[in-house]
């Protein structure tokens, strides 16, 4: 092999990984402010959060006021649509207690013997 050729090569190799380091120490620059940007937003929401806490107010329940607030402003139209009315999933006479008009499902206890563990 030619000595110059393997020089080369090996400075081509060195220029290729310092490239590659370069664009790697860029991602992770991004990375890093991401996560940054994440942890201040999740802090203010916190921050939110206790406050309403403070006022005597639900966060949750703000969180929703304001949701339905932007949607009821984006559409004019927004009539709550009334249900009609369900009948219930069980007859009235249901127990599970009694063990009556549960249908076919029924508990037993198991068996009882020496494989029990223990």
């Amino acid at each position: 092999l030619e000595p110059d050729v393997v020089v080369r090569r090996q400075e081509a190799l060195a220029a290729a990984r310092l490239r590659m380091q370069e664009e790697l120490n860029a991602q992770a620059e991004r990375y890093k402010e991401k996560q940054k940007q994440l942890e201040e937003e999740k802090r203010r929401q916190k921050i939110a959060m206790w406050e309403s806490m403070q006022e005597g107010k639900s966060y949750k329940g703000n969180l929703k006021l304001s949701q339905q607030e932007a949607e009821s402003g984006a559409s004019t139209s927004a009539v709550p649509k009334s249900k009609p009315n369900k009948k219930p999933l069980r007859g009235g006479g249901y127990n599970p207690l009694s063990g009556e008009g549960g249908g076919t499902c029924s508990w037993r206890p198991g068996r009882r013997g020496p494989s029990a563990g223990g």
